[in-house]
């Protein structure tokens, strides 16, 4: 039985993390998440879903990009690391708190989709869309397979 495709919007600010670094790099741990929404979402990804590349409290906050999730969920290292800005020092090996996923580069977008623009198309998009929803702060958030082509278009 193959599981269909899920999408996600993956957000993330471009001077910790761009979508050029991504590029470099090929595929990275999407660690550091602390949230709990955000991380249940992360334990649902399946390999093989597709990630819209945000960047986040920036000059041009937006999409910028695409990936893939080439992970299933794992523990979070950096929750176990005294010296990491992500530990946790009541998650343990044992029962760790935090997971995340590998997400591997697909494409720079040929230009920016702005929160601006994404704002402009709220009623498109429909009620549940986490850039439109007033207080979603979500790092990492769903999205339907209609507002992932609606998006695209964008560009």
């Amino acid at each position: 039985m193959t599981t269909r495709k899920r999408y996600w919007l993956m957000k993330s600010e471009p001077d910790a993390f761009s979508i050029d670094d991504l590029e470099k790099v090929g595929t990275e741990p999407w660690n550091g998440v602390r949230n709990y929404q955000a991380r249940n979402f992360m334990r649902s990804m399946q390999v093989g879903d597709g990630v819209l590349f945000y960047h986040s409290n920036c000059k041009e906050p937006g999409i910028v990009g695409t990936a893939t999730v080439s992970s299933t969920a794992y523990p979070d290292e950096t929750q176990f690391d005294p010296k990491s800005d992500y530990h946790d020092p009541k998650s343990t090996r044992e029962d760790p708190r935090w997971s995340l996923v590998d997400v591997t580069f697909e494409r720079k977008l040929t230009r920016t989709i702005t929160l601006d623009e994404v704002k402009q198309h709220a009623d498109a998009l429909g009620e549940g869309f986490a850039l439109t929803q007033r207080g979603s702060r979500l790092s990492v958030s769903p999205v339907t397979a209609a507002q992932w082509k609606y998006l695209l278009a964008l560009e």
